[in-house]
């Protein structure tokens, strides 16, 4: 089983950015996809981006395409989220997952390991 550990979150005012990092122990990810999820209080948790094994396909929510982008080093086994333009409604925990196959989609369960979480929040 992996570990995953978050880290990079905090507060950040409307239309700043913040870089999300996991880094992952106890196996390489270079077989697995990985993806980002996050949940808002009182909210069910919803799928962020996802990243191919190789960093050659990824998919993001509608509510994120052109803000955010998913990047991996397999070498340092590590995924980053990049948040541009954050908004308000972008406040949640950050879940990083490793998918339990090189592809996975947006269905948390397509991923079979997940962080603590990291807490992103967005001033107005």
């Amino acid at each position: 089983q992996v570990q995953l550990v978050e880290s990079g979150g905090g507060l950040v005012q409307a239309g700043g950015s913040l870089k999300l990092s996991c880094t992952a122990s106890g196996r390489a990810l270079s077989s697995y996809a990985m993806g980002w999820f996050r949940q808002a209080p009182g909210k069910e948790r919803e799928f962020v981006a996802v990243i191919s094994w190789s960093g050659g396909s990824t998919n993001y929510a509608d509510s994120v395409k052109g803000r955010f982008t998913i990047s991996r080093d397999n070498a340092k086994n590590t995924v980053a989220l990049q948040m541009n333009s954050l908004k308000p409604e972008d406040t949640a925990v950050y879940y990083c997952a490793a998918g339990r196959d090189v592809y996975a989609g947006s269905h948390s369960t397509d991923y079979n390991s997940w962080g603590q979480g990291t807490q992103v929040t967005v001033s107005s």
